[in-house]
């Protein structure tokens, strides 16, 4: 009996000792992307110009790293919280801990270097080391061409200061420690010449991270197969559930019937100077698709993006986009 007692807590001495061990590689040796690179972006006018546009209307940057007005629909950004971040995602959200978007003014940067700017966007590893919470769509900007990467460097290197110091965030266990396995190096590519349609479009469509929210996802992971179709739940603190519509070719549930004109429509209506800002109730339904920042994007770009949703793989899911808890 005496020798059991033993064994059994030898066995479980080696468990403590090995996910101690386990948990120190995770806190200490991880993640592993490498040094920032030892960068100097340039500041011209067209660059500038550029990183304004991708930053402001295809990657939308600028979405996350300031607050929304969710007393409008589509929640539109608030005056005077530009690039401040402190937009809050809670677990009245659904989010497993609090989180805050960065301040990516000059304020919130500090001494930031390019390289560290260029790490973090890409492989989701801040200045000081630790790792960013995947809410950052850094493994989409990783697949971007380092040219347009560096061009959004240069815009946000423009930006007015502002004051705003973001609370830190606090995440549950264990994903306090998960994340720290979730960056990864980049895996640049070549932006497509816009002629190439297709491929400019999935180009785009990836620097949009259209696939995040247009799937359904299972704690926290993407499900494999759902790719595009909607289904992915958000949850609203007035007890309203928004889920992603279903943007593959499927001609019942998708947008199979669409032709490219209506497409661009779909978002063009934000922008047209006749559009009225919709207010909302607070027992009404509102939605974290950001029409009005993807609203201006080019006509060019948003017909390669329907392009290219016209070429995956089609699933029939019907879905609900409204809800009520």
């Amino acid at each position: 009996m005496r020798k059991s007692v033993r064994i059994v807590l030898v066995v479980v001495l080696v468990i403590i000792v090995l996910a101690g061990g386990l948990i120190l590689f995770v806190k200490a040796a991880l993640p592993n992307v490498g040094a920032p690179q030892n960068l100097s972006v340039q500041l011209t006018p067209g660059r500038i110009a550029h990183g304004e546009y991708l930053a402001n209307h295809v990657a939308a940057c600028m979405d996350c790293h300031s607050q929304r007005d969710w007393s409008i629909y589509g929640g539109p950004l608030k005056p005077g919280t530009f690039g401040a971040g402190g937009e809050k995602f809670g677990k009245e959200i659904g989010f497993p801990g609090t989180l805050y978007s960065s301040n990516i003014t000059p304020y919130g940067l500090g001494n930031w270097t390019d390289g560290e700017l260029f790490r973090a966007i890409t492989t989701g590893v801040t200045k000081n080391g630790q790792a960013l919470f995947p809410l950052m769509d850094y493994h989409s900007y990783g697949r971007m061409d380092p040219e347009d990467i560096m061009s959004i460097i240069a815009y946000i290197r423009t930006l007015p200061a502002v004051k705003n110091d973001v609370p830190v965030r606090e995440l549950d266990f264990p994903l306090n420690l998960i994340v720290n396995t979730l960056p990864s190096r980049a895996v640049p590519e070549k932006r497509p010449d816009s002629n190439n349609i297709m491929a400019y479009g999935r180009y785009l469509t990836t620097m949009a991270d259209c696939v995040e929210c247009h799937s359904k996802v299972n704690k926290g992971s993407r499900v494999e197969g759902s790719e595009f179709g909607g289904g992915r739940t958000f949850d609203f603190p007035n007890g309203t559930v928004v889920t992603s519509a279903n943007i593959t070719p499927d001609k019942e549930t998708g947008i199979g019937k669409w032709d490219r004109s209506l497409f661009i429509r779909k978002f063009k209506q934000y922008a047209d100077s006749s559009y009225q800002l919709k207010k909302v109730g607070p027992d009404d339904f509102n939605t974290p698709m950001p029409w009005i920042t993807f609203s201006k994007m080019r006509e060019k770009d948003l017909a390669a993006i329907y392009a290219y949703l016209q070429t995956v793989k089609p699933i029939h899911n019907v879905v609900k986009t409204f809800a009520k808890k």
